[in-house]
């Protein structure tokens, strides 16, 4: 079998999808896509995805991938600040946001394939293209292919969650020849990803995060056969590493914790030993889960450390995982990091700082439509994405918290202020906080704290289903509390550490 991805009972090799992706470059370019236009698309893990990735890059344009669970509210804002001039969805994802796309968006349709709705429980009614669609493979085959030199690669513009609550597009430079060879050389390195035969890769992340869209598409540019797995099920996982051989792949720990919960009978009907290099990143690992997992699958684990904004910064395998629990790496080749106080200054080995970092190779960056943001998160030519820790003696980085108010829930970044504003707008609530607190599967899990008018009547569910209406689910609070008077610092601002620290007192671990 030529190298390319399997998705299901499904194949396409890499050769029909980058003739796919040639005639997508040719039709769009007909379209008045070019060079730093945006091309959105709101698909999970399919062929299709990887064809508008190679199309945007010939063009010089950037890739806008949309999170699928977002509301037409959320997704529409994500369209109408990047000014994107096509969506690409799969067709249940364009049933979900009706009415959210701006006019003047050309929309292209990808019928949901049958793993794919199986997976999610998609009906046969939100599987059909709708009106004012067009096919996305009609349209690919139609097509002219472009011949032209590709432009310079703009890569994706992936979306963060903002602390004034709007995500923010991570807008980048066209990257150098020098710049992609050192990127390349940086996926072998730090993830195993080289041009090898042998490797197969399997994909269960989705592409619209920052690590799996660069690890899918390094993957897609090495040719390396892919595996994608529709959803993330832990048993369904054993099997396609067994089954297809699987030797690379990059996940989250919330996946190390529902793999070690299943029972040991499970776990030893599958044969893992085709495993190689896996990568994990995006939320903190305990030490004790990556040891348990290390003794299942061997010294081939790896974590990083970085963010959209960096890439890799700081990175370490298994062997440096068991001599230094708890650590997240050292600094890559270069690399820079520092570790600051208040003021800016170089604090002493060990001491807390807010960590400062800049990634080696990588092109510049602003935020979409927000320069002054990008000025706020830096220091000289360093940024820092709110995290603070520390080094040890040997140079090694742990962390220890989040100067920002980020919930990590699942490797997914959740911001408070963007659910801060919305349920501040519910009708009876005064005021309200929101925050991350311990949760065992998921590393956090949501909390808010709503101070309701004096005459409101609310209850835990009505702000659930009010929240629902607005956010994606997973970004609405498990727990709900009311309280008649929020506690607040001397300027009036809401002192949200007083109401987390119960939660993780409780549950033995520092905030």
């Amino acid at each position: 079998m030529n190298a390319g991805v399997t998705a299901g009972e499904r194949f396409r090799s890499w050769v029909d999808i980058q003739a796919n992706a040639a005639r997508a470059a040719g039709g769009l370019a007909a379209c008045g896509v070019g060079e730093n236009d945006c091309i959105a698309l709101m698909l999970r893990n399919d062929f299709a995805t990887f064809e508008v990735n190679m199309a945007a890059s010939q063009l010089g344009a950037y890739a806008v991938p949309i999170n699928w669970h977002f509301t037409p509210e959320e997704a529409g804002y994500i369209l109408g600040d990047c000014a994107a001039k096509v969506l690409v969805a799969h067709t249940d994802l364009l049933a979900q946001i009706a009415g959210g796309v701006p006019e003047g968006v050309r929309v292209f349709a990808v019928p949901t394939p049958d793993e794919i709705a199986a997976a999610f429980g998609v009906p046969a009614e939100k599987r059909a293209v709708p009106a004012g669609a067009e096919r996305w493979d009609a349209f690919v085959a139609a097509s002219v292919p472009r011949t032209a030199p590709p432009a310079a690669a703009r890569g994706s513009m992936i979306y963060t969650s903002g602390t004034t609550g709007r995500p923010k597009g991570v807008r980048r430079q066209p990257s150098s020849p020098e710049q992609m060879a050192a990127a390349a050389q940086e996926a072998a390195t730090f993830w195993g990803l080289k041009a090898d035969p042998a490797i197969v890769t399997l994909m269960n992340g989705p592409m619209y995060h920052s690590a799996p869209a660069a690890y899918g598409n390094a993957s897609a540019r090495l040719g390396l056969h892919m595996v994608l797995q529709p959803r993330f099920e832990a048993e369904d996982m054993l099997r396609l590493i067994d089954q297809c051989k699987i030797s690379h792949m990059h996940i989250v720990p919330t996946m190390f914790v529902r793999l070690l919960r299943l029972p040991q009978e499970v776990r030893q009907r599958y044969d893992v030993s085709s495993l190689r290099f896996v990568s994990h990143g995006a939320a903190p690992c305990a030490p004790a889960v990556k040891r348990q997992m290390i003794e299942w699958w061997g010294p081939v684990i790896n974590e990083y450390y970085g963010a959209t904004e960096t890439g890799v910064v700081v990175w370490h395998g298994s062997e440096e995982a068991l001599r230094k629990p708890g650590t997240v790496g050292r600094v890559v080749p270069g690399g820079i990091l520092r570790i600051v106080d208040e003021q800016g200054r170089d604090v002493k080995q060990g001491e807390v700082g807010e960590i400062y970092v800049r990634g080696p190779h990588l092109s510049e960056f602003t935020y979409n439509n927000d320069d002054a943001k990008r000025q706020e998160i830096s220091l000289g030519n360093l940024v820092t994405v709110g995290d603070i820790g520390y080094l040890d003696g040997d140079g090694f980085l742990f962390l220890c918290d989040r100067k920002r108010d980020m919930i990590i829930s699942g490797g997914v970044n959740i911001y408070p202020a963007e659910i801060e504003s919305v349920l501040i707008q519910m009708p009876g609530v005064r005021d309200c906080a929101v925050f991350g607190i311990p949760d065992e599967e998921f590393g956090e899990h949501i909390c808010a704290h709503v101070e309701p008018m004096a005459s409101a009547a609310l209850d835990a569910g009505q702000v659930r289903a009010y929240l629902a209406q607005h956010l994606a689910r997973y970004k609405v609070p498990k727990v709900v509390e009311f309280s008649a008077a929020l506690p607040r610092e001397d300027s009036g601002k809401i002192f949200k550490r007083k109401l987390r620290a119960p939660y993780w007192e409780k549950s033995g671990r520092s905030i």
